[in-house]
């Protein structure tokens, strides 16, 4: 499934999920763009070893919640390398708490990082491919989007409206030869759920019919599908890569 002559943008590229797609979508050819926020050190780090596997980057700072920012930087790389042929909007914020006592000003950064920076990368982006007439558009949504999670209603609201959204950019686009599908990672290893306690790993862990916890190269492995030339008659489309915790359509 090579990705020759591609660029990617990864959002929230420098660190756990979105670093292993930087790294697997480079490693298949592709020029892969690393967005950070806030961690240049993690961007780079994560370029350093996209070039050490032989593959290419380049690191773009950028915050998604702000569309002005967002718009930029995707026409100054439209500018440099051609256009964004692969999106990956992968960014995304928890700001976890009970409803009863949640802030508004905390639902709003959830729902500005993790639902309006993709449509906003999305909107930047599919300018240059619907010009080429391809594209490939990858929204990490979340199991919590089609379970829900107590302390979570900004995030779960965030991710399952990724997916209506996913959905109907799909038929928007369709005629143009571009696909847009999500990826639903289950709990992942990464630095967020290292977080967690032991006990709390282990009773995730119970809910999941593989036993385990994932890998942020599981969720890398589906995206480089979602990528390929070889997924362009897969469109609107959820991708579950949870263990089997969420075997629901």
């Amino acid at each position: 499934m090579s990705l020759e002559g591609k660029t990617a943008l990864v959002t929230g590229g420098s660190r756990g999920i979105g670093r292993a797609i930087c790294l697997r979508l480079a490693v298949q050819g592709a020029l892969v763009g690393i967005n950070y926020v806030s961690n240049a050190g993690a961007a780079e780090e994560t370029l350093a070893e996209i070039t050490a596997a032989g593959g290419k980057g380049f690191v773009t700072g950028f915050d998604v919640a702000d569309s002005d920012a967002a718009q930029k930087a995707i026409k100054e790389i439209t500018g440099e390398h051609g256009g964004v042929d692969i999106l990956v909007n992968n960014a995304g914020i928890t700001r976890d708490g009970l409803m009863a006592r949640m802030k508004e000003a905390d639902w709003d950064a959830v729902l500005d990082t993790n639902l309006k920076g993709a449509f906003t990368c999305s909107k930047a982006a599919m300018r240059a491919m619907i010009k080429k007439r391809w594209g490939r558009i990858i929204n990490i949504t979340s199991v919590i989007g089609f379970l829900g999670n107590g302390g979570q209603v900004n995030y779960g609201a965030a991710k399952a409206g990724l997916i209506g959204f996913s959905k109907s950019m799909a038929r928007e686009l369709a005629g143009r030869n571009i696909t847009v599908n999500c990826i639903a990672p289950g709990y992942i290893v990464t630095d967020m759920t290292s977080e967690l306690s032991e006990d709390i790993q282990e009773m995730i862990k119970a809910q999941i019919p593989l036993g385990t916890l994932g890998t942020p190269e599981d969720v890398a492995a589906a995206a480089s599908y979602l990528a390929s030339v070889e997924s362009g008659y897969v469109t609107g489309q959820t991708l579950h890569v949870n263990g089997g915790m969420y075997m629901g359509n």
